[in-house]
């Protein structure tokens, strides 16, 4: 029995972020279903550049605004209902935290110091993402 290859579906993302009397505060939020901590990611929405979709996503599943790098960090993969996902990550500035947003009701928010929000996320290669961007 052969087996289908296995696609990689793309996705982007931000590791949004303030500095608060020198130090580095990383935002990270809920999943849906409240089990564990992730970044603000999504599918790339046609017509727009991996950046402006990872603002978007922010946005929406964080309810952060500022300006999205243009320069890609990384990336990193994992898998989630049989598919695999490849996530690209952009840097957040945070310039705006809204009372109100999109996803308000169904997602958790919280600043963390760099390496607290290392050891809150599952992936591997995220962990080290965030351990390892702080070249400001």
């Amino acid at each position: 029995m052969t087996r289908k290859a296995n696609k990689v579906l793309q996705q982007s993302g931000v590791i949004p972020y303030r500095i608060i009397d020198g130090k580095v505060e990383v935002l990270l939020i809920t999943t849906r279903s409240r089990q564990g901590w992730v970044i603000p990611k999504g599918g790339l929405c046609k017509g727009m550049s991996p950046h402006d979709s990872a603002a978007k996503e922010a946005w929406e599943e964080a309810g952060v605004v500022g300006r999205v790098t243009t320069e890609e960090l990384g990336n990193y993969k994992y898998r989630k209902r049989g598919n695999t996902y490849q996530v690209n990550l952009f840097l957040l500035p945070v310039e705006i935290i809204l009372e109100d947003w999109p996803e308000a009701t169904a997602r958790e928010r919280k600043w963390l110091e760099v390496n607290q929000a290392a050891e809150l996320v599952k992936e591997t290669s995220l962990k080290k993402i965030i351990q390892n961007s702080w070249i400001l």
